[in-house]
């Protein structure tokens, strides 16, 4: 056997996992309550940002208004995005009511939206995560989500749209 050989199997042997995925994940407050107050959401997203990263994930950008937030993320192979999201959600739940600055903050709403994008667009999406209160003050979260859902091709009913 040659060199050429030997590392032609050392490096078949040994690959790695390789991957390049960028979520936006979107979902809101239970029933839609203004309750994340605005004061207070710079800890939130760095709460939320430490959660991502305790998960071997990158997250890029994190905003939001009162009734839901917007993260722009990787997501390391070894996590399903469900459980993911369900991690987050619960950390940051505990997190907002143990807080004492989210006093209306009653819970996360049940579901959430996640669209993948392609390394092109990662500057875009981040500028239009970072938009988010200067956005939101022509587009409801409603109007939102529903067109986030119809520009990436995702069939829904609209009485899945509490």
């Amino acid at each position: 056997m040659n060199l050429e050989d030997i590392s032609y199997r050392l490096l078949h042997r040994y690959m790695s996992t390789f991957r390049q995925i960028y979520y936006q994940i979107v979902f809101g407050t239970k029933y839609r309550e203004p309750t994340l107050r605005d004061i207070y959401c710079d800890d939130l997203y760095k709460y939320i940002s430490g959660v991502i990263q305790a998960k071997k994930s990158t997250p890029y950008q994190i905003n939001g208004i009162e009734d839901h937030i917007h993260i722009f993320c990787d997501l390391h192979p070894s996590h399903s995005l469900s459980d993911f999201v369900k991690d987050i959600k619960v950390s940051s739940s505990l997190w907002l009511k143990d807080s004492g600055k989210f006093p209306g903050f009653i819970g996360w709403q049940n579901g959430y939206g996640a669209f993948t994008y392609s390394v092109r667009e990662k500057d875009m999406i981040m500028g239009y995560i970072k938009k988010q209160k200067e956005h939101h003050r022509k587009e409801t979260f409603s109007s939102e989500f529903k067109r986030l859902l119809v520009e990436n091709e995702v069939d829904f009913e609209d009485k899945y749209l509490l």
